[in-house]
């Protein structure tokens, strides 16, 4: 299991990239791209975005 975007909500404001602690999140050209394999589903980029477009899968 890995964190998941919604590109519908998300404004792209990087906040989930800063806070995830094992630099699985990066921001490239307006898309959030999430290493799967990198992701340790601790939830804080969920926690950290203030439009819901994080989840946890």
């Amino acid at each position: 299991m890995a964190a998941k975007n919604n590109p519908n909500k998300c404004l792209y404001c990087g906040g989930c990239v800063g806070v995830c602690p094992v630099q699985a999140i990066t921001l490239n050209d307006t898309k959030i791209v999430i290493d799967k394999n990198k992701c340790i589903n601790c939830g804080a980029c969920v926690k950290i975005c203030s439009v819901s477009a994080m989840e946890l899968e």
